[in-house]
């Protein structure tokens, strides 16, 4: 396991690089979404309308931060359960996005579908938003403001931190801890 510094838009090569456990860091841009938004981005796709964002290369973020503190870019920002997200992954993935950040383990599909377009889950530590929020150093709404704070937002972060949970590869961290418990309880 290693720690590594990623900068976005994240390359395919870094990518392939990573497996599961490796301890990320994470600067530039990174764009949140959840299902509401993530359903609104495949439908403009479908409607052959222009993103507010370029997704290849992309890094989204599962979370609705709380809302900023006067001088702060953004509130606690601490990762949403992923398999909510799950539906519109693939259809994500297709579009260039190359790094997806929640917490909770992800379905067949989806793990399926990182291998398939090169791309990796990460996991944020649940319970920590105050500690994530102070890596983000602005923020800007660019997109579904009706959605509140599910809206699309434009982060600016340095060393981000996450956790490879599955690889370009196919492994699951999930999936090898289950296993390494198994065996010390037998």
């Amino acid at each position: 396991m290693a720690i590594v510094k990623l900068k976005t838009p994240i390359k395919e090569d870094d990518v392939v690089k990573l497996r599961a456990g490796d301890k990320v860091l994470i600067s530039g841009e990174i764009y949140t979404a959840r299902d509401a938004a993530h359903k609104q981005l495949l439908e403009m796709v479908a409607k052959g309308e222009k993103l507010p964002f370029d997704p290849k290369g992309a890094v989204i973020y599962y979370v609705g931060p709380a809302p900023a503190k006067p001088g702060k870019p953004i509130g606690p920002c601490g990762p949403t359960t992923s398999y909510r997200m799950d539906p519109y992954t693939e259809g994500m993935l297709k579009l260039g996005v190359k790094v997806l950040i929640g917490k909770g383990e992800r379905s067949k599909d989806v793990r399926d579908a990182l291998v398939k377009y090169k791309a990796v889950y990460l996991a944020a530590t649940g319970g920590a938003a105050t500690l994530l929020a102070k890596k983000v150093l602005s923020s800007e709404l660019i997109a579904f403001k009706e959605l509140g704070p599910e809206a699309l937002v434009r982060l600016t972060v340095e060393d981000f931190p996450a956790t490879v949970v599955n690889d370009a590869l196919g492994s699951d961290l999930y999936e090898e801890g289950r296993k390494k418990y198994e065996i010390k309880t037998k």
